[in-house]
């Protein structure tokens, strides 16, 4: 178990020995007052006293430490091993009903230390049960209750048999839940080590691409050139020109694909981009599609170039949606608060379907006939590096509305 589990199991730990305190002095003050059994109550308070004063310390201590070590824990048990054990002994040694007690140790260090850890609480329990039946008072009649000492013993065992109980069903009960939780984030993070895994072969591959796709691309827009100043194609001017700004724009995707990561420093310069400058190029690669654009950034337009590519992905996805069902319009929404940006893309396709999970975990998977299972996934990894949100709900009507946060994006 690691520092910080064994932190919280000693948390756990000390709000299970103030039920403890609480039962035992309940337990001794029935005993003594009701039952009216003498029992030696100064060395039975002390024992509990000792026990509550020992809680305050280990309390203090695990608020105040985010980690513990495991001799730290096998400490704590040792602890609760020897009060049980005088306080077994000082009430009846192996007439006690609540000798069995000694068996809860064990479990504990079951789940909460290594074997060698184990083994020696263990051994503490054992050579402390065998103390207090050894060395403990014989237990006093009690005339008049359920039929003399031995429906005593039965009485005992009963209430041991409650309090057993209600141990098991509180720590054991936290205990199944954050075992479930971590392996829960277990999952998360194995599908996450998955997915970024994917995420650094297809950066490899795209600079290999993009370093073969340079001088093609170069050679087109020669060729462009060339066919512009050709006089029997001067009435398709507009036409080349679009087709050397789209080239333009190929060449300058390449080039970003094959530089290096982006700088470590965020304000950098060079790795800042123009969101509107981003949205135009987008215009001008999908001009069949009818963007509609809301909300106003309040003059703050240089975002981290992930952000571009991002919202990149996101119009093409729903482009792509739209398309689909036969309609061309997507909706945008960019908005900016105390840095903060936020965004919304609306397609108009056939919306979500239930049998795929919205926000993919893995690439390469794709609910469109000629998608390639990218877009989705890199943007939820852009938007978890960033230290943002991302959804996507069906809407009212018809599509897929995919919001996004990103918490100081705007520079």
């Amino acid at each position: 178990m690691n520092g910080v589990a064994s932190n919280s199991f000693l948390r756990q730990l000390s709000n299970l020995r103030w039920m403890a305190v609480a039962g035992q002095s309940v337990t001794v003050a029935i005993v003594i007052e009701l039952l009216g059994i003498p029992l030696p109550w100064i060395s039975l308070c002390g024992g509990i006293g000792a026990l509550a004063a020992f809680n305050l310390f280990a309390t203090w201590q695990t608020r105040r430490r985010r980690t513990a070590a495991d001799v730290t824990v096998l400490a704590h048990v040792l602890v609760d091993v020897a009060v049980l054990a005088w306080l077994v002994a000082r009430s009846g040694g192996i007439e006690n009903p609540f000798a069995s007690l000694f068996l809860m140790p064990i479990a504990l260090s079951i789940i909460a230390l290594p074997p060698k850890l184990m083994a020696a609480t263990a051994l503490a329990s054992t050579v402390g049960y065998f103390l207090s039946i050894t060395l403990g008072v014989d237990l006093p009649p009690a005339p008049g209750v359920m039929a003399g000492a031995f429906g005593l013993h039965k009485l005992g065992m009963l209430v041991n048999f409650v309090v057993s109980a209600a141990v098991i069903l509180f720590f054991f009960n936290r205990v199944a839940n954050a075992w479930r939780r971590s392996e829960r984030e277990v999952a998360r993070l194995r599908e996450q080590f998955a997915r970024n895994e994917g995420i650094v072969a297809l950066a490899t591959h795209a600079a290999s691409v993009a370093h073969e796709l340079n001088t093609p691309l170069g050679t087109l827009t020669l060729m462009v050139d060339d066919l512009a100043e050709e006089p029997d194609l001067q009435g398709h001017h507009e036409e080349l020109s679009t087709l050397r700004s789209l080239l333009e724009i190929c060449r300058d995707r390449v080039r970003a694909l094959a530089a290096p990561a982006a700088s470590e420093n965020p304000a950098d310069e060079s790795n800042l981009v123009d969101l509107n400058a981003v949205i135009q190029q987008w215009q001008l690669v999908r001009p069949t599609i009818e963007l509609r654009r809301t909300g106003a950034l309040t003059g703050f337009d240089r975002v981290d170039s992930a952000i571009g590519h991002l919202l990149q992905a996101l119009l093409n996805n729903a482009a792509d949606a739209s398309e689909q069902a036969g309609t061309s319009r997507v909706d945008l929404r960019l908005e900016s608060d105390a840095g903060a940006l936020r965004g919304e893309i609306r397609d108009y396709g056939v919306g979500l379907d239930e049998a795929q999970p919205p926000l993919p975990a893995a690439l390469f998977r794709s609910s469109k006939p000629c998608g390639l299972g990218i877009g989705l996934a890199l943007s939820h990894a852009t938007v978890e590096r960033l230290g943002g949100r991302l959804s996507m709900n069906s809407t009212d009507g018809q599509g897929v509305r995919v919001e996004f946060s990103l918490p100081g994006a705007l520079s």
